[in-house]
């Protein structure tokens, strides 16, 4: 019989963690299908609904909700003849998702797609080449094996 050990992560806290956090703004299904709608261009609100079927008042909650976090702006559009209302555009914030909603799609593609095929995929703009998702480390080595990855204690972490 072999001795049982703890694993290490088991010695520091979880409290601050920025992936609990994240999951906290973004961990939601219709958040993350608002994204994916703003990322193909569909930036406003009845658009949103007529497209995706969200419920009225659920959408209004993750606009705002995304806007209070600083994902997305809000920006004034007038139709003629009609009161102003707003379309929703990326910030910053909102701009740095997008490699995780390519993840998404990777995975949702590979192991969740109709027998006929995913109905999205992402394209580089200039050569039109299909854009994956990569894991690598910051001296320029990409990872094709996840379990090359090692989690570590951040600067942040704290011992339990």
């Amino acid at each position: 019989m072999h001795p049982t050990t703890s694993p290490d992560a088991l010695s520091w806290s979880i409290d601050g963690c920025t992936i609990g956090r994240a999951m906290e703004v973004l961990g939601e299904k219709w958040t993350v299908v608002v994204l994916r709608e703003v990322f193909n261009g569909i930036r406003r609100f009845d658009d949103m609904r007529v497209r995706t079927g969200i419920p009225r008042q659920v959408l209004t909650n993750r606009l705002a909700m995304l806007v209070e976090q600083g994902v997305l702006r809000r920006e004034p559009y007038r139709e003629p003849g009609a009161r102003e209302r707003h379309e929703y555009r990326l910030t910053s914030k909102g701009l740095d998702v997008y490699p995780v909603l390519i993840t998404l799609l990777e995975w949702g593609n590979r192991y969740l797609a109709d027998p006929g095929g995913p109905p999205l995929r992402f394209e580089h703009r200039d050569c039109g080449a299909e854009v994956h998702a990569e894991l690598h480390c910051s001296s320029g080595h990409r990872l094709r094996d996840p379990r090359a990855v090692v989690p570590r204690p951040g600067p942040g972490a704290r011992r339990r």
